[in-house]
């Protein structure tokens, strides 16, 4: 059973924190304008590119024209979040923006998580 110490440093090392976040449009359009690292498949294409900081930051491009309803748009957010929050480690001095495909509507979260996985890895080896 974890203590109240092992729970407080997990969660130190797996936040969302306002730092991790690219914040505004510069910062987006430096993205996609630079990227070194692009990796894409019928879910999800991901955009990297090396940052001056020493940690990972992430930008979301979540379409209306792709995901119609707020609902769907939230819960695709929150996959996403929660997936870069655990791969950030292996993500770290890289800029990334994530962007939705026509395939997500229809699939299972586990398949969603799964697809970052591997999405983070190849940018990660490519930037």
């Amino acid at each position: 059973m974890p203590t109240k110490l092992t729970t407080a440093l997990n969660k130190e090392n797996y936040t969302f924190s306002r730092q991790s976040r690219l914040l505004n449009g510069r910062d987006f359009q430096s993205v996609f304008r630079a990227n070194t690292g692009r990796s894409s498949d019928q879910l999800w294409t991901v955009l990297a590119r090396k940052n001056e900081v020493d940690h990972a930051r992430l930008g979301l491009a979540i379409s209306k024209r792709v995901v119609k309803t707020a609902v769907e748009r939230n819960r695709l957010k929150r996959i996403v979040r929660e997936s870069f929050r655990y791969h950030q480690q292996l993500l770290a001095g890289l800029d990334v923006v994530v962007m939705c495909r026509d395939g997500v509507r229809q699939s299972t979260n586990r398949k969603l998580f799964d697809s970052l996985k591997v999405h983070w890895k190849r940018v990660a080896d490519r930037a």
